[in-house]
């Protein structure tokens, strides 16, 4: 039975050392949208949220957890288009982040821009203003971005319509290679 003791605390100190990784969906326009995410194989399902128009809703994502999401505004049909993508407590147990433009290019009205909670100038994948050289657009760009925090901003918001206060900052781009550990 002491084993058993010594065990259950080893695993809930172990439980509460991995950090809560959440991802805030942040509305700066007038539109109501649904964000539906899709977990690569393997991972858990994350169930769509409602953000309202000019609200932000925060979205706790399992640990180790890969997948995507997108935005479709209220009314329309549930497409898949500009990707938030997310790896998150991926090698060397870091975060690592990008916005897509893969799936759809021509989805310039929803996911817009991703970055660290607690670094909103950098690093930062996505545009305020498509198309920008910031966003991933073929399967081996060198986009992806990486981070030690675990809360990330996606700003939603129709092209062009919103600002950050944040000035555009030059920043390291990672190869895929590099994020798969090949490098």
């Amino acid at each position: 039975m002491q084993y058993f003791k010594i065990a259950s605390l080893l695993a809930a100190a172990i439980a509460s050392v991995q950090a809560t990784n959440i991802v805030t969906l942040k509305s700066l326009d007038d539109v109501d949208r649904t964000v539906y995410f899709t977990p690569s194989a393997g991972h858990a399902e994350i169930a769509a949220v409602q953000v309202a128009a000019g609200q932000s809703v925060d979205v706790e994502i399992p640990f180790q957890w890969i997948g995507n999401w997108h935005g479709v505004q209220k009314g329309q049909a549930n497409v898949p288009g500009m990707l938030g993508e997310v790896t998150f407590d991926g090698w060397g147990g870091k975060n690592y982040f990008d916005v897509s433009a893969i799936v759809n290019p021509n989805d310039k009205d929803n996911v817009s821009e991703m970055y660290p909670a607690g670094q909103p100038n950098t690093p930062t994948s996505g545009c305020k203003n498509f198309p920008c050289d910031n966003a991933y657009y073929v399967w081996d760009d060198v986009q992806t971005r990486v981070t030690t925090q675990s809360h990330l901003i996606c700003t939603l918001h129709k092209n062009g319509y919103a600002k950050r206060d944040a000035d555009e900052v030059s920043e390291e781009k990672l190869s895929r290679d590099f994020v798969l550990g090949k490098k």
